[in-house]
């Protein structure tokens, strides 16, 4: 917990690392939130809107902070909240409005419209946003139970928008989310985790259909029904956002990269 705690980005502008979470209706993104609030207020808590239902239960863009306990200092990340993925055309999170995201343009509480891009004229929207607004890292968030019937609308979503992120040469992880649904083994004990054949498999899976390499793919369990903390699970949510912190070094490692390499054409 101190690495996270004393965790600095490399660019002195930025304080904290700004994570985008994008994923399927449900699959446990503002949860994760929650979750990693919970490990750090030292009980189980639940700032933003989460559970099951068929359509996104986030509506708007939010960016949440996480502290260091009941009113504690902000730690170095931030968590950036959208709505759901879904498969059909006009619903759910529209591909052309995560660009905004990505770019910094979009304001905090932005009501997000299936029907109609962001667009400039929007009240609060960042015409030039600074480093500190851009997102440093994607994770795709993603319900362990349904990698296998994912649906084929969704992964062509998912393309389109790795697209997107790849030409700004932002870091791309996989949250693996509700593992211990998916094996019975690791529902037994989450210390099984990587034990687990069958968890490898889904691994293999979904690092093939978002297209990441396997070692960009981290599962975790997000509290849902507990009412207790389990050290098991925060040691899995904790590595998340470690991880988090080493992409976000490697964007601005690709930052640096491409400014150096724009001054020598100049």
């Amino acid at each position: 917990m101190e690495s996270i705690k004393n965790y600095k980005p490399p660019d002195s502008s930025v304080s904290q690392a700004r994570v985008l979470l994008i994923g399927q209706v449900g699959a446990g993104k503002s949860s994760f939130f929650n979750s990693i609030n919970s490990v750090f207020r030292g009980h189980v808590t639940s700032q933003a809107i989460s559970g099951s239902s068929a359509t996104s239960l986030t509506t708007q863009f939010r960016t949440y902070s996480v502290r260091d306990g009941q009113g504690g200092k902000p730690l170095p990340i931030t968590l950036c909240d959208t709505m759901g993925l879904e498969d059909s055309k006009g619903a759910g999170l529209d591909v052309n409005d995560i660009s905004s995201i990505l770019k910094g343009h979009v304001p905090d509480f932005y009501q997000f419209n299936p029907a109609a891009p962001l667009h400039a004229e929007v009240q609060g929207y960042r015409k030039s946003p600074g480093l500190k607004d851009k997102i440093h890292c994607v994770a795709y968030v993603i319900d362990a139970c349904k990698v296998s019937i994912m649906p084929t609308k969704l992964e062509e979503k998912l393309e389109a928008i790795r697209r997107k992120v790849n030409l700004l040469g932002i870091p791309q992880l996989v949250l693996l989310t509700k593992v211990d649904e998916a094996c019975p083994l690791v529902k037994e004990d989450l210390r099984n985790i990587y034990k687990s054949g069958y968890i490898q498999d889904i691994m293999q899976g979904v690092s093939t259909k978002v297209g990441v390499p396997l070692s960009c793919v981290v599962p975790v369990k997000n509290y849902s029904g507990e009412l207790e903390l389990d050290l098991n699970c925060d040691i899995l949510l904790l590595s998340a956002v470690i991880q988090m912190f080493r992409f976000t070094d490697n964007y601005f490692d690709e930052l640096s990269d491409r400014l150096g390499s724009t001054e020598l054409k100049d």
